[in-house]
């Protein structure tokens, strides 16, 4: 028994040090965990997406002979195309930017110095314009509303700091607050009567008038407020060299997700926006978001694009558009990963390490053979590779055939796979990192949903608006833990968010609750 936890412990270790070479910091979140069998990109099980696809096509007849996914090339095309079985070294130039925040915080700075980086002053000013604004408006067309009175920039923090409460203490209702319920909390509901709350939220607005002209008609009444938030992440943080395109856990935390219902996970689905985001892989924090409206008439709305390869393509470019010439490596899912964005993206110094999936990705231009089972069974790691110019294709087998497109990582260098069960797979070093970093960005969904704000308003413009309000609580998080501050008092994910509700608020004791 004990030579068995020698034994787990060694290889333990032996995963922590490659996470390091990898550029992957523990500080920031504290442990990483031991194993990375929870990474959906990364699943060990046999019906992996591209195995279900190549069953279907290999079962009609065809083989390595038979028709691939759509656009894949032939053996001979391949061939006349430039992929060859010869491998070659490639390397990747040193990255042209430092990494970390881009300004030193005093050891004094509080969690609302850390939160009004992305949310000062006057934003929240602009806020209490617009509300008033809207209230105004409002009244003189159904009615004035003698329990209103214009709002303050006092009493509009507070407002925040009401609704961000919802993530600290998990309550789905903010008006809970205010009952006698398990959820009342009477230490923050002295502060502000529900009434009040209430009329607030009711006039509560960003942009209270409709523009004459705009890009993104259907978010016109937060757009302002997410370019500025864009503007904030740009200035206060620069991100690693490692980084991924995703779309993060937005909705609910990960113990919901893998608890709830079918029919729960179906009302999910009907949410009206699409949010993707850049992210670096090395601290979690979110450089760059993307929202767009999966219905609308504008040019913004997924709809004209629904079910069509052009729109991952396309929410890639946006996220990557101020990063090029940095020599970048970007980590890509299914959805992104093609042969032609990465080539695109390679001619503005960003590299590239995408999983490929037959079902789920554009396979243009790939060779049919590394995407169509063999009839001889694969052994656990082993692993085929092609390459066209610096491109590699990789096919690697782990109870599953899965799928890798880089020109990020040599396919001539090998790494491995470390897991607590099975030990040492060995693989190429492109799925090693695309593995360690993306089960790094897995266990971020988990440290972010801390931060979800439960209020869940009908408006879909809200519904953007309180999401990105978690995510620049989560990125002051990480500024916080990388500053001087952390060393003074060195408070917890939830300690600081407490601590961030009560200073919203302005209550005078301010230290968080044990």
């Amino acid at each position: 028994m004990a030579e068995c936890g020698r034994k787990a412990l060694s290889l333990l270790e032996a995963a922590r040090s490659r996470y390091e070479s990898l550029q992957i910091s523990d500080d920031v979140f504290g442990e990483s965990g031991d194993d990375s069998s929870d990474n959906p990109f990364y699943s060990t099980s046999g019906d992996s997406d591209s195995d279900n696809y190549i069953a279907e096509v290999a079962g009609g007849g065809g083989g390595s002979s038979g028709t691939g996914p759509p656009g894949s090339l032939s053996r001979s095309q391949a061939e006349e195309e430039g992929w060859m079985e010869t491998l070659q070294d490639v390397t990747v130039p040193a990255y042209k930017e430092t990494y970390g925040p881009a300004q030193k915080m005093p050891a004094t700075a509080t969690a609302l110095d850390f939160f009004q980086l992305f949310v000062p002053d006057n934003c929240i000013q602009n806020m209490v314009t617009q509300t008033n604004m809207y209230a105004k408006k409002f009244q003189e067309r159904f009615g004035s509303d003698e329990g209103w009175c214009p709002v303050t920039a006092q009493e509009m923090k507070a407002f925040l700091g009401f609704v961000t409460s919802t993530s600290v203490h998990r309550c789905e209702s903010v008006l809970s607050i205010w009952s006698s319920g398990f959820f009342s909390n009477r230490s923050i509901a002295l502060k502000m009567s529900q009434s009040r709350f209430e009329k607030i939220l009711k006039y509560f607005h960003i942009v209270a008038f409709r523009p004459s002209q705009g890009s993104n008609q259907g978010l016109y009444k937060i757009q302002p407020f997410l370019d500025s938030l864009q503007q904030s992440f740009g200035c206060t943080f620069r991100p690693s060299q490692t980084q991924v395109l995703h779309e993060p856990l937005i909705d609910e935390d990960p113990v919901f997700i893998t608890t709830c219902t079918e029919r729960e996970l179906r009302k999910r689905k009907k949410r009206k926006f699409s949010l993707w985001v850049r992210q670096c892989t090395s601290t979690g924090f979110i450089c760059q978001i993307s929202v767009h409206l999966k219905e609308g008439q504008g040019t913004d709305g997924l709809a004209t694009l629904k079910n069509k390869p052009q729109l991952h393509s396309l929410v890639a470019k946006q996220l990557c558009q101020n990063i090029s010439g940095k020599n970048t490596i970007i980590f890509t899912g299914p959805s992104i990963t093609s042969l032609s964005l990465f080539s695109e993206f390679s001619k503005q110094d960003i590299y590239c390490c995408g999983l490929l999936s037959t079902r789920k990705s554009d396979c243009t231009g790939l060779p049919q053979s590394m995407l169509v089972c063999g009839s001889t069974p694969a052994q656990r790691g082993q692993s085929r590779v092609m390459m066209k110019g610096s491109m590699s294709l990789i096919s690697w087998y782990n109870k599953g055939h899965f799928r890798f497109l880089t020109n990020a990582y040599s396919p001539t260098k090998q790494g491995l796979i470390i897991k607590r069960k099975s030990g040492e797979i060995p693989c190429p070093l492109a799925v090693e990192a695309f593995a360690a970093h993306l089960s790094y960005i897995c266990k971020y969904d988990d440290k972010y949903s801390k931060y979800f704000i439960f209020h869940k308003p009908n408006k879909t413009w809200q519904q953007v608006f309180w999401l990105s309000i978690s995510i620049a609580i989560n990125n002051a998080y990480i500024l916080y833990k990388m500053s001087d501050a952390y060393t003074v008092k060195r408070y917890s994910r939830a300690q600081f968010g407490e601590r961030l509700v009560r200073e919203l608020l302005d209550l005078d004791d301010c230290s968080p609750t044990q």
